[in-house]
C-alpha cells in the first residue's frame, strides 16, 4: 500500500480507536464507537480498499475524477467510497477525504455527545488535564457551563452552546474571539495565556 502514513494519521485524531473486524478482516477506525474509515485486508492481510464516508454529492464528483475511487465496497454506496490503496489518488486529497469522514461521523452525534466523545469543553479545554476536574469542577459539559469559577455561567459556553447552538467553538469564524480573551485566568502571564489559547485552538482543530 502506498499510503503507509494512514494508520498513524488516523490514530493522531482525537478520541479515535482502532480494532480489527475479524469476520470481514477490516481494520476499522472509529470515533464514539462508530466507524469512519477502514482498511480492507485480503486473506494475506494485504490492503485492497480504503473505505471512508463523504457527502453523496462530493463522493459522486470524486468518483468521476478518479478511477481509483469507487462506490463503497460492501457499504452503503451513496455515502461510502472505496479508494484503491495503490492507486493515483494524491496523498493530500486522501487525507482531506479522511478528515471529512471523521467530521461527518462525529457530527452524527448530538452536540453534547460530541463534546463528551472528544473529552473537551466547548472552548477546547481538555478537562482531564485540569487539576480542578473531578474535585472543584465536574466540567462544563456536565454542568451546562455553570462551572465553579463562574456559577452564573461561563460566557464562552453561553455564546457557543446556548446562543449559537455549536458543538464547540471550532465552527465559529471568530475563533479565538474577544470573549475568550475576556475570560483570561489571572494566574497566566501574557505569554502563558497566548500559549493556552493556541493549545485550545489546536485541540479543537484536530
Amino acid at each position: 500500500m502506498r499510503y503507509e502514513w494512514i494508520d498513524e494519521y488516523l490514530l493522531s485524531k482525537r478520541s479515535v480507536t482502532k480494532e480489527l473486524q475479524k469476520d470481514w478482516n477490516w481494520m476499522c477506525y472509529k470515533i464514539g464507537n462508530k466507524m469512519f474509515a477502514a482498511v480492507l485486508l485480503d486473506y494475506q492481510n494485504v490492503p485492497y480498499y480504503i473505505n471512508l464516508k463523504l457527502e453523496p454529492e462530493e463522493g459522486a464528483f470524486l468518483r468521476e475524477q478518479y478511477t481509483d475511487i469507487i462506490p463503497g465496497y460492501y457499504s452503503n454506496k451513496q455515502h461510502w467510497n472505496s479508494v484503491k490503496p495503490d492507486g493515483a489518488v494524491p496523498d493530500d486529497l486522501l487525507k482531506d477525504m479522511l478528515d471529512k469522514s471523521y467530521r461527518l461521523v462525529l457530527g452524527g452525534f448530538s452536540k453534547k455527545r460530541q463534546r463528551e466523545i472528544l473529552g473537551l469543553s466547548c472552548c477546547g479545554t481538555d478537562c482531564n488535564s485540569c487539576a480542578c476536574y473531578g474535585s472543584l469542577c465536574q466540567g462544563c459539559n456536565a454542568v451546562s457551563g455553570k462551572v465553579f469559577h463562574s456559577p452564573k455561567g461561563c460566557p464562552i459556553y453561553s455564546c457557543c452552546v446556548n446562543q449559537n447552538k455549536f458543538a464547540n467553538c471550532s465552527t465559529c469564524d471568530k475563533l479565538p474571539c474577544d470573549i475568550w480573551r475576556s475570560t483570561r485566568d489571572p494566574k497566566y502571564s501574557d505569554e502563558e495565556f497566548e500559549e493556552n489559547i493556541q493549545e485550545r485552538v489546536t485541540n479543537l482543530k484536530k
